[in-house]
């Protein structure tokens, strides 16, 4: 490896271990309910959301609920990237034509991408359109991650009783 390599992977580490504390204090407030920097504009967005979903945002939410939660949630996403890998070749941003991806494929990968494991067994541009790669991986990407974290979270306040 050269040195510019090992300067990077340097700078990289130094990064990360300079933001550990403070990202780790937000957090901690974040999921503590506690006012965080950004408050005066997410609280508002969140209480209208809570509003409209008829949540008592200061109710604690049983285990049976989270479990019915997280499974709904999951199982959606699910339903919606198959649809949308299953549709590719009919939906906007498919400049290659790509063709619908076949059942199995498009059940493996919504199930790899669901459950954040991200298995890849097709060939990336030769398969997927545009649009199925960043609607429908992309958001799974994210959200997997999320709704990890909120079971990590639950679990540990959980357990911290």
């Amino acid at each position: 490896m050269t040195l510019q390599g090992w300067m990077q992977i340097a700078l990289y580490g130094a990064v990360v271990l300079a933001l550990v504390k403070p990202l780790g204090g937000y957090m901690t407030r974040v999921f503590n309910g506690e006012r965080t920097l950004l408050s005066p504009v997410i609280v508002p967005i969140e209480r209208g959301l809570y509003r409209l979903s008829g949540i008592e945002a200061r109710q604690e939410q049983g285990w049976l609920g989270y479990a019915g939660a997280m499974v709904v949630f999951n199982g959606l996403g699910f339903v919606l990237l198959y649809a949308l890998l299953r549709l590719q070749a009919g939906l906007p941003l498919n400049p290659a034509g790509q063709a619908a991806v076949a059942p199995d494929l498009a059940f493996n990968t919504a199930t790899s991408f669901v459950t954040n494991t991200n298995w890849q067994s097709y060939g990336g541009e030769t398969t997927l359109s545009y649009l199925s790669q960043m609607l429908g991986l992309t958001v799974q990407n994210f959200v997997s991650a999320g709704s990890g974290m909120a079971v990590a979270v639950a679990l540990i306040r959980g357990f911290g009783r």
